[in-house]
């Protein structure tokens, strides 16, 4: 079902996303050559509980076949396109990351992700994380009153096709509140004018992945959640919480 929140759970939202964003930040500053991901998740805990929230993505478990999620980030190098576990991978010059985190503050959520470049990347990389974030924006873009959830899907999906790059099968934004995952799910593909209408107070967590080799396929490694490209080629993804007003989409995960 899904939830219109009031203005009062958006600004507490609105308190969780500057936490997330204030952890992202910290963390892409130290995602440097020979940080470990386990020492960048480390971090980003430090840092949501030093700001009074709690990590909402820790013991995250979608149904009983897959075990708790047991880190507070999703972190996500190179081919890993999301949900990747936080190990002791070490970060290399030239690896493209995606860093994935959630907090809740008073009972609401927040969740937004970024891509960062660690050192100096190929000017490939650099495309494909500036055209994830275009596609972000575009999607954004489309959250107003009276538009259709397929407006924010099609203008996700043209960005990725104007550029060449794939999307990931199956995957999407989602609604967010009181739980991390809310209905609407929010796909990444689809026809304008189509789905849901979009009413003042819908909260959605945007999030494009695009991939690097034009097509959406996908393999799941054996740690149950990391899902990784089938051609071995690079991902990035980004995404916001954003809340749907009268006076036009505003972006949650902001400091």
């Amino acid at each position: 079902m899904v939830s219109l929140k009031s203005h009062s759970e958006i600004e507490l939202m609105r308190a969780a996303g500057r936490v997330v964003a204030r952890t992202l930040r910290v963390t892409a500053a130290a995602a440097v050559p020979g940080v470990s991901l386990i020492e960048l998740d480390r971090l980003a805990a430090d840092t949501i509980r030093a700001a009074g929230a709690e990590p909402n993505f820790l013991g995250q478990r979608p149904h009983r076949s897959v075990p708790p999620f047991p880190g507070v980030l999703c972190l996500s190098v190179n081919d890993r396109i999301v949900h990747g576990v936080p190990d002791d991978t070490v970060l290399r010059e030239g690896d493209l990351l995606s860093i994935d985190g959630g907090a809740a503050v008073r009972g609401y959520h927040a969740d937004a992700a970024i891509t960062v470049e660690v050192g100096k990347v190929d000017a490939a990389a650099t495309r494909l994380s500036q055209a994830t974030k275009e596609g972000l924006d575009a999607g954004i873009a489309q959250m107003i009153p009276g538009a259709r959830l397929g407006d924010i899907s099609h203008a996700i999906q043209e960005v990725a096709k104007a550029h060449g790059y794939g999307i990931l099968h199956g995957h999407g934004g989602h609604g967010i509140g009181t739980s991390l995952h809310e209905d609407p799910h929010v796909a990444n593909e689809g026809r304008p004018g189509r789905g849901y209408r979009l009413r003042e107070g819908l909260v959605l967590a945007i999030e494009p992945m695009y991939l690097e080799g034009g097509t959406g396929d996908y393999r799941i490694l054996p740690d149950q959640w990391t899902l990784a490209t089938a051609d071995g080629r690079r991902a990035a993804h980004f995404e916001h919480t954003v809340a749907i007003t009268a006076d036009g989409p505003q972006i949650l995960t902001r400091e």
